[in-house]
């Protein structure tokens, strides 16, 4: 390997490295929403209160745009995370309810 390929190789572990830790901690990090989101669910279900709460739903993909523009994200990629996680926190929601 030449002094360049041994650095690019280097860099490249080390990236990897990073991104392997992040994953990580996405998946803790959601691990641990949904813990609370299932708890919102449950007191839904106990006071009958409906699953979806579009006001809040719409606050709250304004904030992650938002979020998104300071972390130099695309907010668009962003909006439609939160909306696959908001779909599944209903759909769990929804379970609660049956």
């Amino acid at each position: 390997m030449t002094d360049s390929s041994t650095r690019a190789a280097a860099l490249l572990k080390g990236h990897r490295e990073s991104i392997d830790r992040l994953d990580a901690i996405l998946v803790y990090t959601l691990g641990e929403r949904f813990k609370h989101t299932q708890a919102v669910g449950r007191l839904k279900a106990e006071h009958d209160l409906p699953p979806s709460d579009p006001a809040r739903e719409a606050t709250q993909i304004a904030r992650l745009e938002d979020l998104a523009h300071q972390a130099d994200l695309d907010p668009e990629f962003a909006k439609k995370f939160l909306n696959f996680i908001i779909a599944e926190v209903i759909r769990h929601h929804q379970q609660h309810q049956s």
